[in-house]
This record gives C-alpha cells, structure tokens and sequence, in this order.
C-alpha cells in the first residue's frame, strides 16, 4: 500500500478547501440526487461526494457508503486529485500494488475492489475533492459512463459554486443587518433627545401668547404662531422618523387572526376624521391571519393620506379585498387630487415628496409611504399606485398569507 503524493499547490488547496466551508457540514438532498444518479448510470452499489482534507476524507454525500469519514492516507480519492483533469479508475483493488494491502480492500463486510472517481475544482482550478463510484466487485466504465460522471462532477462544481455565493450573500445580509441596526439606534436617540428641547418651544410659545397677549402687537402674536407651528411640524417630523424604524423592526411572522373590517372601523376611529368623509368598506367581513401590528400601520398611512390629501366637499374612499391562494390583495381608491405621472415613480422613497400640502397647511415629509412600502414587501407582497390628477388615486397592495 502507498499513500498519495502531494501536489506542490497542496497548502493552496487547503485554504480553497477551508475557503468554501463546507467540510463536516449538515447532508442536502441536492448532492444525495447527484451520488444516486452516478450510482445508477455507473452501475456501482457505492458511491460519493468527498473533500480531501489535511488528515482525511469526508463524505458530503454518499450511496451504500458505511462511513462518514476515512484516514486519508487510506483514501482512494486522496490518489485521484493527484491529477486533476483525469478520471481515475481501480478496475481490481486486490491486483494493485497501490491498494491491495488497503484494509478497505480486504474488509470482508463491505470490500472496495472497483474504484473510479474525478476531482472536483474549486473556481480557481484548485481540487476540493472527488466525485467517486465503487463498487465490492471488479469492473470498469464505459466511455458513456465516464462522459456523464464528469458532468455530474461539473454539476458538483456548480452546487460548490453556489454555496459560496449563498454564504457571501448570508455575511452581506449579516453585516448591512448590524449597520441598519446601528443606524436605527443612533435615529432613534437623536430623534428621541431633540422631541424633549421641542416640547419645550412649543409650551413656551403657548405660554407666552396667552400671559403676554395684551403687550404683544400683531406681529409678536404671528412669530410665536410661527415659532410653535415650526416646532410642531419638526416634531411631527421627528415622530415620522420613529415610527418608521419602529415598523421596520416589527417581526413579521408575528401572525394572528382577525376580522378585517373590524380592523378597518378601528383605524378610522383612530384617524378621526373631522371633514366629510364617507368610506366603503367590503361588503363582506373576510378572516385573515397575518401581521395585524403591520397591516394596521399600513392602512393608517394610506387611508389617512386619502383623507388629509383631498381637495373635495366630500371625500370618499372605496376599499376592496379578494383573497387568492397564496395571498391577499387590498385596494384602496380615494377621489382626491391626485398625483402627477412623473411623480409616481418616486412616491415610495424615503424623504420624497410630490410637494402638496395637505387640507390643514401643512406639507409632508415622504417618510410615510416608504414606511408602507417597507413593510408590504417584508411581508412577502408587492405595491403599486395609479392615479388621475384631479380626479383619483388608487394604492393596490399584496401580502403573503
């Protein structure tokens, strides 16, 4: 018996192997359809998807193989990385002189007498391991089989290929998750120590108004009007701010079940609607099981824009829903100004705003509608909006049931 020279690259080939982390890792189905299928195209009982590691082999996946793991100085493979580009073939382990004294050769339960394996590289041409077939009889493999073991090696390569990029996608996700997480926290402390030197402005303008009310002229009493409006809508500002990393931070397999025009009759009483406003709702009370928290926020910006954004007598806001297979679909249309075509595309944007002021005087932040659509698509949906300037604005969103 003779163990496997080492290739001058070896260490290279450690780190590439160390590289793709995924040694010792948990068995998938996808490499267990690739070894069965080699099984049955090659007509072998055996066979494996194995790395090469410093001191040993290790099976990804294997077919009729009863160990996890062998010595590499043992290792059938540990011979056939020796050449990269070729297919190694055993036909009779007992007659070679590389591995007849092997006591995988000569174990009387589950014997290797046949052996042919490819390697398998890594992006970088270095060998991770084998794409082998065994079998506890002697044989050999025709040019058809040998053909398809080295696309199923190729397609090995590819599985390999694709982990790596799935890990570095899974790191990325990790690392922008810990900066957003950063960036949350600093808006939220800084959001929540400027609200407390705003809620002191405006309790000083009232209380200056309304003590110095006979000293003060007309321009004293409109500059303090000034003064308090600013703080207000700064901190209505500040409050948007909050509410939007509040909803980003929601858990959305957080589910339950609810009635949803009872949650709809409870967010108009929570918007309360002072102008003339008439809202249909379905006509049928439908049962969803999903993010309540989430789906209220929603409807809370999207019916309260409706209503704050109206230019009409009487406002009115039409609500529809069906329920699909896999998902619920809402609609909400309202009769309002409207939103300008080139607009539309840019609605969804943080800090974006089509420039209107609402029915009160007071001009938006663009933090709303990024907010809703934020968490439409954590929730597994989709949103869009259409519109007619002067005549309506319809919002048509899915979630994921």
């Amino acid at each position: 018996m003779s163990e496997a020279l080492l290739s001058k690259s070896e260490i290279l080939r450690l780190k590439a192997l160390a590289k793709i982390n995924i040694l010792d890792s948990l068995i998938e189905e996808k490499y267990d359809h690739v070894t069965q299928l080699a099984s049955y195209i090659c007509s072998t009982k055996c066979s494996g998807i194995s790395l090469v590691d410093q001191h040993k082999q290790w099976f990804k996946s294997r077919v009729g193989i009863p160990y996890k793991e062998l010595p590499r100085e043992l290792s059938f493979c540990s011979h056939a990385i020796a050449k990269p580009d070729k297919i190694m073939q055993v036909e009779n382990a007992t007659l070679d002189r590389r591995f007849k004294d092997n006591p995988y050769v000569n174990n009387l339960e589950n014997p290797i007498v046949f052996y042919a394996g490819i390697p398998i590289k890594d992006r970088n041409g270095y060998v991770l391991g084998t794409l082998c077939v065994m079998d506890d009889k002697a044989g050999s493999l025709d040019k058809h089989q040998k053909r398809a073991l080295k696309k199923l090696a190729l397609l090995v390569q590819d599985l390999f290929e694709l982990h790596v990029t799935n890990e570095d996608l899974l790191q990325s996700k990790n690392q922008l998750k810990k900066h957003n997480d950063l960036l949350r926290g600093f808006a939220g402390t800084v959001s929540h120590d400027m609200k407390m030197p705003l809620a002191n402005l405006i309790l000083t303008s009232d209380i200056l108004t309304k003590k110095y009310d006979d000293l003060l002229d007309k321009d004293g009493k409109k500059y303090l009007k000034y003064l308090k409006t600013a703080s207000l809508s700064l901190s209505d500002y500040i409050t948007n701010i909050l509410n939007h990393y509040k909803c980003l931070s929601y858990d959305i397999d957080d589910r339950e079940s609810f009635d949803l025009n009872e949650l709809l009759e409870h967010i108009i009483e929570l918007i309360n609607i002072k102008h003339n406003c008439s809202i249909n709702l379905p006509e049928k009370n439908y049962h969803l099981h999903c993010n309540r928290v989430a789906l209220e926020q929603i409807f809370l910006n999207l019916i309260g824009n409706s209503i704050k954004y109206n230019d009409k007598v009487e406002t009115l806001i039409d609500f529809r829903f069906c329920e699909k297979k896999d998902r619920y679909r809402f609609s909400i249309t309202d009769n309002g100004r409207g939103i300008p075509e080139d607009k539309l595309h840019h609605i969804f944007d943080l800090f974006h705003t089509v420039g209107e002021y609402d029915r009160e005087g007071k001009k938006g932040h663009g933090i709303g509608l990024s907010t809703v659509k934020q968490l439409v698509v954590n929730m597994g949906g989709s949103i869009k909006a259409t519109s007619v300037v002067g005549e309506q604005t319809t919002f048509k969103f899915t979630i994921s049931k």
